[in-house]
């Protein structure tokens, strides 16, 4: 239902876009568990792609990855996080020809901040603020928690846009204009889908 609820506009493939499936993807992590998360985010997924006129692959991609990294990170599984994280930054970045190493470097700044704060001993605050009592220190562990995951679903569904888009229906040119485009667009949209999902996923937690 959440996927017939358009966000914001997907650069590059114009008859679709995020929607508010992205904002209850972390929730589902943290309240199935990871891998029971990550299946329920797939069936969906799979569902509203066939029924949801904005839905994307891309959307699927992002909604499985971020449930199955809120849902390690909730059961302190952080090595299993990082690992996913850096292979799927990997993959996209260095992606033959048209990675943005290659294209445009500058698109992975705020990936690789979060990636930081992933392994940093922010996370292991937030973490364990999970479970205060004291509201603004849960919002604060729920944010970064989600902020994490929601960006471990954003390189993903990246890693599949490359996939489909080039060199069907893109070409080098095309795809280092988008990547320039979205270098500024994409944090403040996952950081906008982590503190929404941080909002909702505070109270349904406790």
């Amino acid at each position: 239902l959440l996927s017939f609820l358009p966000l914001s506009q997907v650069v590059g493939l114009f008859s679709r876009a995020i929607t508010a499936a992205n904002i209850i993807a972390p929730v589902v992590g943290i309240v199935l568990g990871a891998y029971l998360g990550a299946l329920s985010t797939l069936i969906g997924g799979v569902i509203a792609i066939f029924f949801s006129p904005y839905f994307s692959p891309m959307g699927l991609a992002a909604g499985v990855v971020t449930a199955l990294c809120a849902g390690l990170l909730y059961s302190n599984m952080r090595f299993e996080c990082a690992f996913i994280y850096f292979s799927l930054l990997f993959m996209f970045g260095f992606y033959p020809l048209i990675g943005p190493v290659w294209l445009h470097p500058p698109l992975l700044w705020f990936q690789i901040i979060v990636f930081i704060i992933l392994v940093s001993p922010i996370q292991s605050l937030a973490l364990k603020n999970l479970n205060s009592r004291v509201s603004t220190k849960a919002l604060f562990g729920f944010f970064i928690t989600f902020l994490t995951a929601t960006l471990a679903g954003q390189i993903a569904g990246s890693l599949v846009f490359e996939f489909i888009s080039w060199p069907v229906t893109a070409t080098v040119d095309v795809l280092r204009g988008y990547w320039q485009i979205v270098t500024f667009v994409y944090p403040v949209e996952r950081t906008l889908i982590a503190f929404g999902a941080a909002l909702l996923g505070l109270p349904v937690h406790r």
